[in-house]
C-alpha cells in the first residue's frame, strides 16, 4: 500500500530561469488561473514571466536552504514523509512525496511506488482547506498519470481536514508552546491564510467557509476572546478583488490603531514556505513596524513536528482503513 504526500511546489533555484520554469507551470494551470488562455497566455509570457522570476528569485534566496539547495517547503515534506513512515511503523506500507509543481513529480513518484509493488495508493493533499487551485489540481495531476499507465493502482484520496478535532487540536497544542516561548504577549492574534479571488469563492468553491471554520474552532479551543482574534486572507495577486480582510492592510491598521505587539499564525499551510516565512515574517513584520508596531511574533506552521505528524497520521490511517 502506497501513501504520497502531495503539496504545492517549489523552484529548483533561484536564479532567472529555474524561476521562470517554476512560474511558468503554476500560472498556467488552469485551476490557480481560471482566465481564457486567449486572454492570459499574453499577460503571462510577455509581461509577468519576464519580470516576477527576478523578483521572486531574490524573495526565495531569503528562505533558500542552502545546504540542500532547496526550498524549505521541500525539505519539509521530505521529512513529513520520513516521519510518518516510521510512525505508521509497517513493512507493506510505502510512504513518498511529491510536489505539483516542479519537483519531485507526481508522475514519478506514483512509478516509483508501483516499482515497489503498490497496488493500492492513497493521494495524501497536505492543504487543510479544500481549494480548487490547492486539492483538485494536485488530485488532478495524479490522475493524468494514472491516464498514462496501463496496469494502474487502485487509488483514494484524502478529504480536507480542515475541522478534524486532531487538527485542531494539534494547532492549539503547536500555537501553545510557541505562544510560551515569547517574551510578551500578543495584543492581537491573526490567522492568516492564503487568499483566492473572491470570483472563485462565489463560483462555489468551499475554500473561504473551510478556512473560517478552522479559525473559529481553534479560537474556541485556546479561549481566546474574540476581539483578540482575527482571520485575514494573504497573497493576492493581480487586480481582482480576492477575499477579505488583506493581511497586509490589517497588519496596517493594526499598527496605525496603537496595537504594539502581534502574533500571525498561518493554520492553512502544513508546511512553513515563502508565503509564510518570506511574506509573513518577513513583510508583514516590516508592515507592522513601520506602522508603530513593537513586538511582532510569527508562530510556525506545523511542519515536521509530534504535532504535525500527528495530523498527518490521523488522516492516513483513518483513509487506509479496509486497505490495511
Amino acid at each position: 500500500v502506497g501513501v504520497l504526500l502531495l503539496n504545492l511546489g517549489t523552484p529548483d533555484g533561484t536564479s532567472y530561469w529555474p524561476m521562470r520554469r517554476y512560474l511558468k507551470e503554476f500560472l498556467s494551470d488552469a485551476r490557480v488561473i481560471e482566465e481564457p488562455r486567449w486572454k492570459w497566455w499574453p499577460i503571462l509570457n510577455l509581461i509577468i514571466l519576464t519580470v516576477r522570476p527576478g523578483r521572486k528569485g531574490k524573495d526565495y534566496a531569503t528562505i533558500w536552504n542552502n545546504e540542500l539547495d532547496e526550498g524549505p517547503l521541500k525539505t519539509i515534506t521530505r521529512a513529513q514523509a520520513a516521519v510518518l513512515q516510521r510512525r505508521l511503523g509497517s513493512s507493506r506500507i510505502v510512504v513518498d512525496w511529491a510536489m505539483r509543481y516542479a519537483n519531485p513529480t507526481t508522475e514519478s513518484r506514483l512509478q516509483h511506488l508501483m516499482q515497489q509493488g503498490c497496488d493500492r495508493i492513497l493521494l495524501v493533499p497536505l492543504y487543510p482547506q479544500y481549494a480548487a487551485a490547492t486539492t483538485a489540481t494536485a488530485n488532478d495531476q495524479a490522475f493524468r498519470a494514472l491516464m498514462s499507465m496501463r496496469w494502474q493502482p487502485a487509488v483514494r484520496t484524502a478529504p480536507p481536514y480542515h475541522d478534524d478535532p486532531a487538527y485542531i487540536d494539534a494547532l492549539a497544542r503547536s500555537m501553545r508552546a510557541s505562544l510560551a516561548k515569547l517574551d510578551f504577549e500578543p495584543e492581537r492574534i491573526m490567522a492568516s491564510f492564503h487568499g483566492m479571488p473572491q470570483k472563485y469563492f462565489e463560483a462555489g468553491d468551499p475554500y473561504h467557509c473551510q478556512c473560517q471554520k478552522t479559525s473559529r474552532l481553534l479560537r474556541e479551543r485556546l479561549g481566546i476572546p474574540k476581539e483578540r482574534w482575527l482571520t485575514t486572507f494573504q497573497s493576492r495577486f493581480g487586480t481582482d478583488p480576492w477575499l477579505q480582510p488583506y493581511t497586509d492592510e490589517t497588519v496596517q491598521r493594526l499598527g496605525e490603531q496603537g496595537i504594539k505587539s502581534l502574533a500571525i499564525v498561518a493554520p492553512g499551510f502544513s508546511a512553513d514556505c515563502l508565503e509564510t516565512l518570506e511574506e509573513l515574517d518577513g513583510e508583514n513584520r516590516e508592515i507592522f513596524m513601520h506602522a508603530g508596531g513593537e513586538k511582532f511574533a510569527y508562530l510556525p506552521a506545523l511542519n515536521e513536528s509530534a504535532e504535525g505528524i500527528d495530523v498527518i497520521e490521523a488522516v492516513v490511517r483513518r483513509e487506509l482503513m479496509g486497505w490495511v
